[in-house]
């Protein structure tokens, strides 16, 4: 488990890198963000992937908040597994149903252990009852019962827009989206300089549409600003704000309001400290 420093506010790949590297070794398993939750920082999936495979890690990875949000080849990659909800960037609603990426060269080697069930049973004898599991290859041989039909129907509602474009055109608008939203929030910052910062990575590749910004005071008090004038977003900690313009649904204009709202709060703030 990497401890966090004090004074270190994002981790970068080269840190997970080194750290296995150091000690590989007596690692068995690499399991880690692909988009850090609090930070937003995007972490280089198939380098720490190589790295670990080379130490003779299992490399796996937790995708809440890349899903949707970046492109992923992970079979390419050759990650031995990840998981993600669907109910951020894949839109599905709270509660949803969840995926599971297991790569396809475990898809015969039934005597690794894993959770099973009626339908990781091959489906042509499952209804004979035998007396021995006989496994379905690949992702099947994973299942464990129906899936709830209610959550694969609104997820499905999801799916069928995204299928009208890509995630390399979504990808290319969320750069040019949150770069756009980075812009204007650096002018607000120019203004006032304490009043907040950037915390996610300036580098378009080490990040995906989600920025985290850190306010020198409490960041609850420029949530309810927004929200009480329709814009949502959420809060990490005492000062941290995520703000993600996602590229699906939302627009330049939206990212514009945003800052003018945010402008406007700052300046309404700044008007009595006694708030902050």
């Amino acid at each position: 488990m990497l401890a966090h420093e004090r004074e270190k506010k994002i981790w970068h790949t080269e840190d997970i890198v080194k750290m296995i590297e150091e000690e590989g070794d007596s690692i068995a398993l690499v399991y880690f963000s692909g988009v850090h939750y609090t930070t937003g920082h995007l972490f280089d999936i198939q380098r720490i992937t190589e790295v670990a495979h080379l130490k003779g890690c299992y490399a796996g990875f937790d995708l809440a908040h890349a899903a949707g949000n970046i492109e992923l080849h992970l079979h390419d990659w050759k990650v031995d597994f990840a998981c993600w909800c669907t109910y951020k960037y894949i839109n599905s609603g709270p509660g949803s149903i969840a995926g599971f990426f297991v790569h396809e060269k475990f898809a015969y080697q039934f005597d690794h252990p894993r959770l099973t069930g009626w339908w990781s049973h091959n489906r042509d004898s499952r209804l004979s009852m035998p007396g021995e599991l006989d496994l379905q290859p690949g992702a099947a041989g994973f299942q464990l019962s129906n899936p709830p039909v209610l959550q694969m129907m609104c997820l499905l509602g999801s799916l069928n827009v995204f299928k009208k474009t890509s995630m390399a055109q979504l990808t290319k608008k969320s750069r040019i989206l949150t770069t756009y939203l980075e812009l204007l929030l650096e002018d607000i910052i120019a203004k006032e300089s304490t009043f907040m910062r950037i915390v996610t990575s300036s580098d378009p590749a080490e990040r995906g549409c989600h920025l985290t910004l850190e306010f020198e005071h409490s960041a609850g008090l420029v949530q309810k600003y927004l929200r009480d004038r329709g814009i949502m977003t959420d809060t990490r900690g005492a000062n941290g704000l995520r703000v993600a313009p996602v590229p699906l649904y939302n627009t330049f204009v939206d990212v514009l309001r945003f800052c003018n709202a945010l402008a406007h709060c700052r300046s309404h703030l700044l008007k009595d400290k006694n708030k902050l």
